[in-house]
């Protein structure tokens, strides 16, 4: 088995999320006691999160990337970056390090084609719903027709996320609103929607949604149970 070398805290709360599938998903496989080989380096988010409101990449790239060669120096196989909105700097990661960054991008458009999906509604960070970064792999790789909500709906989405699910909190109010905008992509035409957050399964789940929704920490986590196992 490979040892998988987790970049997380991004925020905390889907990281736990992250080592639970990974642990469950390699017992499931193997079976007995069987559990995932994982190096952890967790920082912490507060400085990641100034860094992106400030809009500096490039230092916040640098930190995640020292962060990648303690894990790759610790003897990690691959890469996993816990949080889609830092996929923004996979390339200074991969620059970082010689080991391979698993990204969760292509675990999740794979998934998608493999299941048909053509027209699909994304739900994130504003980061990650504004730029191109992640829509524009999914475009160009995946040939996926990528919508995001409006402007306010985005925004709404964004606070909701780093408000309230990075610091835990799980609002009734926030779930419907989130499941509204969900039902209005799929009005418009989507045939998925893309939890692009990983924190956003904490608050939506597949059984209160009437459209397909695609939870990118657990597609993230299988892939990566694949290549440990593969």
């Amino acid at each position: 088995m490979l040892c998988i070398g987790v970049l997380g805290g991004m925020s905390w709360e889907s990281t736990v999320s992250y080592y639970q599938a990974l642990n469950r998903g390699v017992r499931e496989r193997l079976g007995g006691l069987h559990s995932a080989r994982i190096l952890l380096h967790s920082v912490d988010f507060a400085e990641i999160e100034r860094l992106q409101a400030q809009g500096d990449w490039e230092q916040a790239g640098q930190v995640l990337a020292k962060a990648a060669r303690s894990l790759e120096a610790g003897g990690a196989d691959f890469l996993l970056l816990a949080t889609n909105t830092m996929h923004k700097v996979a390339p200074a990661l991969e620059a970082a390090v010689s080991i391979p960054l698993l990204h969760i991008a292509d675990a999740t458009g794979a998934r998608l084609v493999r299941d048909g999906v053509r027209r699909v509604g994304l739900l994130g960070t504003r980061f990650t719903m504004e730029q191109d970064f992640y829509k524009g792999r999914l475009s160009e790789r995946f040939a996926l027709e990528v919508v995001t909500p409006d402007e306010l709906q985005r925004e709404r989405v964004h606070r909701i996320i780093y408000d309230e699910l990075c610091l835990g909190v799980v609002n009734d109010a926030s779930r419907a609103e989130y499941l509204a905008i969900i039902s209005a992509l799929a009005e418009q035409g989507c045939e998925a929607v893309i939890l692009g957050c990983t924190e956003i399964a904490l608050l939506v789940g597949q059984c209160q949604a009437a459209v397909p929704l695609y939870d990118t920490t657990a597609i993230h986590a299988e892939a990566a149970i694949s290549a440990a196992l593969s």
